[in-house]
């Protein structure tokens, strides 16, 4: 594996701020990333295989300026933060559904930093916590009009729960602490990728967070979440055209120049 190059990954998530492994430092990371780096799944949709490589991430999210899914953005948001000093451990997760039923481990990769404290790091789930978690923190973790809370489930488990204002509790993953590597995840990653069963292979999406809120690229529709209230607007695009002009306003993606 050839040394990161830390001056690169960091000119393309837009940050030049401290450098030294503290908690501001990782907070200032996270928000960079999710706000440059858009959860995309759009190589499933145009034949690109994903490689759960570091060199191979970072070629596609670094050089092409592309973005990814978690196991491509936590997997080499990972890199860069041990390669800037953070002791950090690649975690599995699996992934609440609409009826609150958690899906299998390595269904979501997430990210556990540890300082003094320890700390939940995600630049992989879309639309989700904007800062770091404190993981043995069991209050309410308030950021905008937003909380989030870390709960036990049994001896082994912890579950992320994510409350918007004036609504109730909802799971989002169930995790424990036990760190693996990439090879860990390459099961569920080539489900996500082949299976129709997959959420991520039924349709493109694009998304990333915004100063004020949220803009996402859900196959045809662009959808954006702006102000405290988080008012939303949705139009349908007329066609790929506009979609492609979109992809590349919005997100900073031209997808013809992956296809090599």
């Amino acid at each position: 594996m050839r040394s990161m190059n830390i001056d690169a990954y960091l000119k393309r998530i837009s940050y030049s701020g401290s450098l030294e492994p503290t908690a501001d430092t990782l907070r200032e990371l996270q928000l960079a990333h999710l706000l440059t780096v858009p959860f995309e799944n759009l190589s499933i949709h145009s034949g690109e295989p994903i490689v759960l490589e570091e060199n191979a991430l970072f070629a596609k999210i670094v050089e092409r300026r592309r973005g990814g899914f978690c196991y491509e953005a936590n997997g080499l948001f990972a890199g860069l933060l041990h390669a800037l000093g953070f002791d950090v451990a690649m975690l599995g997760a699996g992934v609440a559904n609409s009826q609150g039923e958690f899906g299998p481990n390595f269904d979501h990769m997430t990210l556990m930093v540890t300082l003094s404290d320890r700390w939940l790091v995600d630049v992989g789930f879309g639309d989700s916590f904007l800062e770091p978690l404190l993981l043995d923190s069991r209050v309410e973790q308030a950021q905008g009009t937003r909380a989030f809370k870390i709960v036990d489930d049994d001896d082994d488990h912890l579950i992320l729960l994510r409350r918007n204002l004036d609504a109730d509790w909802e799971p989002q993953y169930r995790f424990t602490l036990q760190p693996y590597s990439f090879a860990d995840y390459e099961e569920m990653c080539q489900f996500h990728q082949t299976s129709p069963d997959s959420h991520f292979a039924k349709g493109r999406i694009c998304s990333r967070a915004t100063a004020d809120g949220r803009v996402s690229l859900s196959e045809m529709r662009l959808i954006t979440t702006t102000g405290p209230e988080q008012r939303r607007d949705e139009r349908t695009l007329k066609d790929q055209d506009e979609y492609d002009c979109v992809l590349r306003d919005e997100f900073g993606i031209v997808m013809n120049v992956d296809k090599r």
